[in-house]
């Protein structure tokens, strides 16, 4: 199985504080990787690094066999690399289809306008938002900024999707919609790093799941191997019946 993303000894603080400490992981292609912690695990630290938003005091970040350490978000988008954040900002002066044709022409297939307006719009049917394309953005709800925050970084076509907390704030059917929406991303040869509080949700998408705690690499499996790890138990979860309770079929 070819391997899309190898996290390698990465190290990151800010002054005296030590926010991941020797992550490391390699995700093959295909997969969706679930990561998952308490509030301040650094899980959202570690999506920034591998972003370039955040560069390592130590470690090495390789993407489709690249050392990209160093590199800067936007170097990373033209190599395929999109993400969305768990607060979305919508361009709420445009419309839905021009926040989304944005994605396209900023991705590694550097778009023009006229085939960035053709994606765009194939990509708000496929996230359900066609009906939206031209209204503008700011006037969406809440669940539809996260379809249109997903829908922008789909418009790229990348290899690699980081998606922050996409359920947050949804309610069930909502949720339900979403990670349909996730399964069929993933049908589509894109490879997935989840972050997610909403443990059912995660548990029963994910391939595999890295845990962090203090920045700590504390376990990584399946999700049954996850949810049955005494530090995972201790450290986020708490008690052993939840975890039985993760796993049963929605």
């Amino acid at each position: 199985m070819s391997i899309l993303l190898q996290v390698q000894g990465v190290i990151k603080r800010f002054g005296g504080l030590q926010a991941l400490t020797q992550v490391t992981f390699d995700l093959p292609k295909g997969q969706i990787l679930g990561l998952i912690g308490p509030n301040g695990a650094g899980k959202t630290t570690l999506f920034n690094t591998i972003n370039g938003v955040y560069h390592p005091e130590e470690g090495r970040i390789i993407f489709r066999g690249q050392d990209v350490t160093k590199k800067m978000p936007y170097h990373l988008a033209k190599m395929g690399m999109a993400r969305t954040h768990q607060i979305v900002r919508p361009l709420n002066e445009l419309t839905v289809r021009e926040n989304v044709m944005v994605g396209s022409c900023f991705g590694h297939e550097n778009q023009n306008l006229s085939n960035a307006a053709r994606i765009a719009d194939e990509t708000l049917a496929f996230v359900g938002l066609a009906a939206k394309a031209d209204q503008l953005a700011g006037t969406l709800n809440v669940a539809q900024k996260k379809r249109l925050e997903m829908a922008r970084a789909l418009a790229s076509h990348p290899h690699l999707l980081l998606l922050d907390e996409v359920l947050a704030g949804l309610n069930p059917s909502e949720v339900d919609g979403m990670i349909q929406t996730v399964l069929n991303i993933r049908e589509q040869g894109v490879t997935i790093i989840m972050i997610e509080h909403l443990m059912k949700a995660v548990m029963n998408v994910s391939d595999r799941i890295i845990v962090l705690d203090y920045g700590e690499q504390i376990a990584e499996g399946s999700p049954s191997e996850i949810v049955h790890n005494e530090k995972v138990i201790e450290a986020y979860l708490g008690d052993p019946r939840l975890a039985e309770r993760l796993m049963e079929e929605e």
